[in-house]
């Protein structure tokens, strides 16, 4: 009897080990606002200073802004490029780019990454940090990372010790919030013809920061958006609503859709998974994922003058984006590579995301097909919203390898830029209500 006690006793603890990802040491932790800055990012600067080191980030608002605008000028416009990679060069640099960075540069002679002087901008409330300082001991993934527990609203792995830890860390990293624009998705063909895919309204919510006090359970809804289309004529009128939970195992994302020619609400798949913002890197349970670890990367950083650009035909260019429009420079990111569980389905085989280790956005991502070919490649562009203390990577983008396509998606200048409101009501978020507003 004492026997199976302890044999039962020792299955008990290697379940537990299994299911249980455990927090950090203690000595571990203290590394954070020392040797690490307070989200874990690496406090110096690289080795020969091309990456300088952390200083708070961007807190003051540059001369020229108004207070309550929601249009932020550009703090470092008068800023040169250092370096200019093109097809001709880029091999020599080819180790410090994603693989479809890479692709397109051999592919297309038009396009140019302008190398910037590295500025490390992200800045974050400081409620916010403090949580994720508390996270590195407290926090817990369950389920084989699945699923989270005693997680504050903030950065809940620091020190990442998996691949789903710091893929939790960009799904669930401070955006804000409440955030509403108006916005632009454009698609540009392989003959390099742009066309207006929706004109809409967007309203994003991340309800576990509405307490900074509270943790958070696994049935906790951490994002929420809602999206009403005005155009073009053909898609006016159309509503779409997404839900994400903080266990995906337990409470898969909802998805809920209004068409005006059906008059009726219904739930829908989702199936957006091909860009790297965090309404639509989902499928989280379906992969294997994997820490790679920190690299100094060429990435798509402090883009303000394509965030706010005012017109939207400009960013766009026969097979790429407009080289003039995208600032580069040189960072530290997480890399995380996704592998396809057996027997799950999914169009992409392999993800790799590059992950900015001062805000945990997902600055790029690069996806395979099933006989592991390069398909599709993501960016995000990265600015601070200085004066809300929010990393903003509101436009996005992706490309489509196989067809010599693009789309790029919250094009924000236009419509007035990115706006930090009040929060919905909860009938707002009910989607019952998208039929009585999505109305021709």
């Amino acid at each position: 009897m004492k026997f199976v006690k302890s044999l039962l006793m020792a299955s008990l603890t290697m379940a537990l080990a299994i299911n249980v990802q455990a927090s950090v040491s203690n000595q571990e932790a203290a590394k954070l606002g020392t040797s690490l800055t307070l989200v874990g990012a690496e406090k110096a600067g690289n080795a020969d200073g091309s990456i300088p080191a952390y200083t708070g980030g961007l807190t003051t608002a540059p001369a020229g802004f108004k207070t309550g605008d929601s249009m932020r000028p550009d703090p470092y416009a008068g800023d040169k490029p250092l370096l200019v990679i093109t097809g001709k060069n880029v091999d020599q640099y080819k180790d410090m780019l994603t693989a479809t960075t890479v692709a397109l540069a051999k592919r297309y002679p038009g396009f140019r990454i302008d190398v910037y002087p590295t500025h490390r901008s992200a800045a974050l409330p400081p409620a916010v940090l403090s949580n994720g300082v508390k996270n590195a001991t407290g926090a817990r993934a369950l389920q084989g990372g699945m699923a989270l527990d005693n997680v504050l609203p903030g950065v809940p792995f620091p020190i990442p010790q998996s691949g789903v830890e710091a893929m939790w860390n960009f799904l669930l990293r401070y955006q804000g919030v409440n955030i509403n624009a108006k916005y632009d998705s454009w698609s540009v063909d392989s003959a390099g013809v742009a066309s207006l895919a929706v004109t809409g309204e967007a309203f994003v919510s991340f309800p576990i920061y509405q307490d900074l006090s509270k943790p958070f359970t696994n049935a906790d809804i951490y994002y929420q958006m809602k999206l009403s289309y005005t155009g073009p004529a053909r898609r006016a009128g159309e509503s779409i609503m997404l839900k994400d939970a903080a266990n995906p195992l337990a409470q898969p994302g909802r998805a809920w859709q209004y068409l005006p020619a059906q008059r009726r609400v219904k739930q829908v798949s989702i199936l957006a998974y091909d860009t790297p913002n965090p309404g639509t890197a989902r499928a989280l349970e379906l992969y294997d994922w994997t820490l790679i670890g920190k690299q100094e990367m060429i990435v798509p950083y402090n883009t303000y003058k394509l965030t706010y650009a005012h017109d939207p035909k400009s960013l766009t260019a026969a097979n790429h984006l407009a080289p003039d429009f995208v600032r580069w420079e040189k960072h530290r990111v997480w890399v995380v590579e996704g592998n396809l569980k057996p027997g799950a389905k999914h169009i992409y085989q392999k993800r790799r995301f590059y992950l900015d280790e001062d805000s945990w956005a997902a600055l790029a991502s690069d996806q395979y097909d099933t006989s592991g070919r390069l398909y599709r490649g993501s960016f995000a562009f990265l600015s601070q919203s200085y004066d809300q203390q929010v990393p903003d990577a509101t436009p996005f983008m992706t490309y489509d390898l196989s067809r010599g396509t693009y789309n790029i998606n919250g094009v924000v200048g236009p419509h007035g830029g990115i706006k930090y409101t009040e929060a919905l009501s909860k009938a707002q978020w009910c989607p019952e209500t998208m039929a009585g507003a999505g109305i021709r």
